[in-house]
């Protein structure tokens, strides 16, 4: 089987190629070997390679960007999609998009569940959406939320860089999800692909936490990794505190049931996967 993984670079693009079964071809395509704002150059390289799945992993996700941004978000995050599936239809292959909260508008008063309406606030949700709906009944759709990993450019490091340049930290409180560690994303993808899973499915780690939480649980286990020498005080804020371009949805829980119980793998709660990231970030120096 033959496997075509976008945006390589990224931190869930390297996680797949990482996790690949035994067994599967990779063709591992970064922007320079596959520009997606280009959908020529799209369907060319499909109709080249003719994999049997396609994991995209690449995106536009600059989220306050994109609000001025929008149609290059939109060729990125939704015209490439639609030009991949329909390359998909002439090779035979399928699609494997991995989506966002951001589909949603926060208003839910539970977790999202996979066939929840899409109503995105900003424009990377709309163009994300726009990229959902570009899918076939047998492609493979997965949501998830608040990547991180060692050594990308994610909340994470950049909570730590702050932490040692400042004095004190003020973080955001009101806005409600759960993070999601790229290895495992990666692995739950890879177990969908091979169980021949079609249709919608969420990912993030187990729990919930806001952003304020995330940052307190990243200095407490920094300091206790040796990644921080000290602790500086981290203050709760409200979202209107803190305004940016772009609105974001103040809950964005995934519901992650369905995936769980397809795959019969359990899931591992964000505190415990943020402590093995912070291990593999010491390591990495």
């Amino acid at each position: 089987m033959k496997a075509l993984i976008t945006g390589v670079r990224g931190q869930l693009g390297g996680a797949l190629v990482a996790a690949a079964p035994e067994g599967w071809t990779i063709i591992a395509a970064d922007r320079a070997k596959l520009d997606l704002a280009d959908a020529s150059s799209v369907r060319a390289r499909i109709i080249t390679e003719r994999p049997d799945v396609v994991l995209n992993a690449a995106a536009y996700t600059a989220v306050d960007r994109a609000e001025s941004e929008e149609d290059l978000a939109r060729a990125i995050n939704a015209e490439a999609v639609a030009a991949l599936v329909t390359a998909l239809e002439e090779t035979g292959g399928r699609l494997v998009q991995v989506s966002t909260d951001f589909v949603f508008d926060g208003t839910s008063p539970r977790a999202y569940q996979p066939g929840d309406t899409r109503n995105p606030l900003s424009a990377y949700g709309r163009t994300k959406a726009e990229g959902e709906q570009a899918l076939r009944d047998q492609d493979l759709l997965l949501r998830t939320a608040w990547v991180y990993s060692a050594g990308g450019a994610n909340f994470v490091r950049t909570m730590l860089r702050l932490m040692r340049e400042r004095e004190e930290l003020r973080v955001v409180a009101d806005q409600i999800g759960c993070p999601t560690w790229a290895p495992d994303l990666a692995r739950t993808i890879w177990g969908l692909v091979t169980a021949g899973a079609s249709g919608t499915f969420h990912h993030s780690d187990a729990g919930v936490a806001s952003w304020y939480d995330f940052a307190v649980a990243i200095q407490e286990e920094a300091l206790a990794t040796g990644l921080l020498s000290r602790p500086i005080p981290v203050q709760p804020i409200a979202t209107s505190d803190y305004p940016t371009p772009a609105t974001r949805p103040a809950f964005s829980l995934l519901d992650c049931s369905a995936t769980r119980a397809l795959l019969d793998d359990g899931y591992t709660h964000w505190r415990a996967n943020l402590r093995l990231m912070l291990e593999e970030e010491k390591a990495l120096g």
